[in-house]
């Protein structure tokens, strides 16, 4: 890789998330890599919540940055998107030196399938594979009623054999450059069946509008692409007024996903700790590169011929 670990020094590993900066699975994600004393742990996240805001950059407006208190670590808040947080924080800008890896999560659910695409966590880590920095995103599959914030404290625990072992390959330059890691836990984490090599499934919440007569109204979609089972709880977002002008809709969760054999979310339900390759290409599948490989030219043929 461009930017191996250095010789005689802790290595240095920066921690994003989509859930924003106060929140427990970037805390606890943060204490348990500081408690190894083994890395140099630097923080750069939203300053509130993102989740499900996919790539997305900030372009027109500046980022206010703000610096916050976690115990040994050197932490930021940002008021932009995870993506924003990833580049300024790998930037030198920021921190005087670049990170040798970074660290998207953890975040409060699964991340699998196509849920992908929508991921802030994911992109947090894409982000910095962009730029040539080996990267993790660390998702935890909560589950509601089963699930507690003592949780993300053992997810983190579980991810340290692997965060070791990427590190000790960038340092012997071992590391692949075309891809970075995305990483889901089991809800039952303290009795996961080991690290399992995945792929990307089709896998995605069946998702639905429902037309509401107040922002308030009805239960939030949770960043886990669950409903919220507390409608009293809102966010900003929420409350914000609007005239009687505007017809209101909400999101509402409509069916479990489909599931595939020896995919990523799959075997998540299964009790592995799943490990997927992923990189920022979107190629079509084959069969669909065969048909426009016929359907394109005779297009092009058309054109011609009419204009004559």
């Amino acid at each position: 890789m461009d930017c191996p670990v250095s010789s005689g020094d802790r290595p240095k590993i920066m921690v994003t998330n989509d859930d924003g900066i106060d929140a427990p699975g970037l805390r606890a994600l943060v204490q348990v890599l500081v408690s190894t004393n083994l890395y140099e742990v630097l923080v750069c996240a939203p300053d509130s919540e993102k989740s499900a805001v996919s790539h997305s950059i900030t372009w027109i407006h500046a980022l206010a940055v703000k610096r916050v208190e976690i115990e040994g670590a050197t932490a930021y808040a940002v008021s932009g998107t995870p993506a924003d947080s990833a580049s300024l924080g790998i930037s030198t800008t920021l921190f005087p030196s670049i990170p040798d890896l970074v660290i998207s999560g953890i975040n409060m659910g699964s991340n699998c399938g196509y849920h992908i695409v929508y991921s802030g966590t994911v992109a947090g880590a894409r982000e910095a594979f962009l730029n040539g920095i080996p990267s993790v995103s660390v998702s935890y599959n909560w589950v509601a009623g089963k699930s507690n914030v003592h949780d993300f404290k053992l997810a983190a625990e579980a991810c340290l054999p692997m965060i070791s072992a990427v590190l000790s390959e960038i340092k012997n330059q071992r590391y692949p450059e075309r891809c970075f890691l995305n990483i889901d836990l089991p809800t039952d984490v303290v009795n996961h069946k080991g690290y399992k090599l995945t792929k990307q499934g089709k896998s995605r919440v069946k998702m639905g509008w429902r037309q509401v007569t107040s922002n308030t109204q009805g239960r939030r979609v949770l960043s886990t692409m669950t409903m919220d089972t507390n409608p009293e709880v809102c966010t900003e977002m929420d409350a914000s007024p609007r005239s009687g002008e505007h017809l209101l809709f909400k999101r509402e969760v409509r069916g479990a996903p489909v599931l595939e054999d020896d995919t990523d979310y799959q075997c998540l339900l299964e009790g592995y700790i799943t490990v997927t390759p992923l990189g920022a290409l979107s190629p079509a599948d084959i069969d669909c590169q065969a048909y426009f490989k016929t359907l394109v030219p005779g297009v092009l043929e058309s054109s011609s011929s009419s204009a004559l």
